[in-house]
């Protein structure tokens, strides 16, 4: 369509705003909007005494990464740490970043194929599991200015 119109009604009425003598501004402004989240739950693979929790993974899927990204951003005081199976397996097929490269590059603490012991002698979380999940998710607009601060 010309103009860049992507349908007749718009070019139609670009028309006659031009017949009323008005300026045609198409597609000059824009508004940022939020797609509400979906609400969903994590299951915590293990949970170890001192309140630790782990996730053991074989194949670190981009649903995976999203999610833990998500849970750590709204839950900042949860102690998640990872297992990988292999940790220099590659996190998609078109990428040369490892999953360990990932994992370091976004802060999780790791181990390979076992939880270490020495993970269950530390002291964990001054703030345990249960009393992060009771003081709720961070709220929506401390989210989006921490994402505007990345910026």
């Amino acid at each position: 369509m010309a103009h860049g119109y992507r349908s007749g009604l718009e070019a139609k009425n670009a028309k006659h705003l031009e017949a009323l003598g008005e300026p045609v501004l198409f597609e000059v402004f824009k508004v940022p909007y939020v797609i509400p989240a979906a609400k969903h739950t994590y299951t915590v693979d293990f949970r170890l005494r001192n309140g630790i929790l782990v996730e053991t993974k074989g194949r670190w899927l981009s649903a995976d990464r999203a999610k833990h990204l998500f849970v750590r951003l709204q839950y900042p005081d949860l102690d998640i740490r990872l297992v990988f199976d292999n940790p220099k397996s590659k996190i998609g097929p078109s990428s040369s970043t490892t999953v360990a490269e990932w994992a370091d590059k976004h802060g999780f603490v790791w181990a390979v194929k076992t939880i270490p012991e020495e993970w269950t002698r530390e002291k964990g979380p001054e703030v345990s599991p249960e009393e992060a999940l009771r003081k709720g998710p961070q709220g929506f607009q401390d989210l989006l200015k921490q994402e505007r601060k990345r910026k």
